[in-house]
């Protein structure tokens, strides 16, 4: 009988080795990687039926790591569990937004390891034997399904700063960006905006109000020259009722906005500017997938809900303190770890 696969991602070479010893014990073939990067890699080359991960580590954190999987077919619905020592309740709810199906705070207990490790392998296996007669909600099925929906559609192109949509316009398109970067934002009532989300190509816009059958409560902005394809309502309700997977889909976005909000929000009501710029650069970081990233002043400002001038300030602090560089608009993580640590 095949033995299950788990990828160890551990950066602590005593933990790593004595997860190893566990899992292998325990008739689990057991592969390991020391750092984020080399987890991302080996999980891309070995497939493996789960994964467990640190959250904290050098070069690529546990939330980067599930991040890049999660955004491929291949690796997206491999079972995730986290290993930490951090129990905050943000970063509890940070992991599960973006699609963590347990976490596992160290120290742990070898019986609650294998226990966790048994229940997700378990449920995954009953899924995949339900669904195997049909193979209607295997993820290169629905990616396939997803791209044949998509071609042939509208496609509209957006100069910079042109506006997508606003805020009380009714909601009759899905929006998915091919080209470009857009922004959705809202005012108050003197005009104050606050950015409440960026959007690089393969990302989709708009859902929500069309599933709640409500006007935009936002606006969208193309931050440079923009090309979007443009679903009509109707499509996009026919195709979650008719598509397997595609439900699922949409929901886990819901999920992570929502998470992604409730983060926002408290770190405005309760983080330091400095503490929600170094959050605000380290979610960038893993949007753009790069270290070096582009954005104005203003719009950064907007992210973190703060005066222009005060970011200016908090932004030459990080550079003198080797945080980051700056070239024009382009911004450069030098030190990922001191940003993750970042004092309140």
């Amino acid at each position: 009988m095949e033995k299950d696969k788990v990828l160890v991602i551990e950066d602590n070479s005593e933990v790593r080795e004595n997860i190893v010893e566990i899992l292998e014990l325990s008739n689990y073939d057991v592969v390991q990687a020391e750092h984020g990067k080399e987890g991302v890699e080996q999980a891309f080359a070995s497939l493996p039926d789960l994964i467990l991960c640190d959250v904290m580590m050098p070069e690529l954190d546990g939330f980067g790591v599930l991040r890049i999987l999660g955004r491929d077919i291949r690796t997206r619905d491999i079972p995730f569990i986290f290993l930490t020592a951090k129990t905050e309740k943000p970063d509890f709810r940070k992991g599960m937004g973006l699609g963590a199906d347990d976490y596992i705070t160290k120290p742990f207990d070898d019986t609650d390891l294998l226990a966790a490790i048994e229940m997700r392998l378990s449920k995954r296996k009953r899924m995949e034997t339900r669904n195997m007669p049909s193979q209607l909600t295997s993820p290169a099925r629905f990616q396939q399904e997803l791209d044949t929906w998509l071609e042939n559609r509208e496609e509209r192109h957006f100069q910079s700063k042109a506006i997508v949509y606003e805020e009380g316009q009714i909601a009759n398109y899905l929006y998915y960006i091919l080209h470009g970067v857009v922004k959705s934002y809202m005012l108050n009532e003197l005009g104050k905006e606050l950015i409440t989300g960026l959007y690089n190509p393969g990302h989709f816009m708009g859902y929500l109000p069309i599933l709640q059958e409500q006007v935009y409560n936002e606006n969208a902005m193309a931050l440079e020259d923009t090309t979007i394809k443009l679903i009509p309502k109707k499509d996009f309700l026919e195709f979650l009722h008719r598509t397997q997977g595609a439900s699922d889909h949409f929901l886990k976005k819901l999920a992570q906005n929502v998470t992604r909000m409730e983060q926002l929000l408290l770190d405005i009501a309760y983080s330091s500017v400095r503490k929600r710029l170094a959050n605000a650069l380290l979610d960038l970081s893993e949007q753009f997938d790069s270290h070096e990233f582009s954005i104005s002043r203003e719009n950064l400002a907007n992210v973190i809900g703060t005066a222009k001038e005060t970011l200016i300030r908090t932004l030459s602090d990080f550079k003198d303190e080797r945080l980051i560089s700056i070239e024009q608009h382009k911004i450069q993580i030098l030190n990922k770890a001191k940003l993750q640590n970042m004092p309140n």
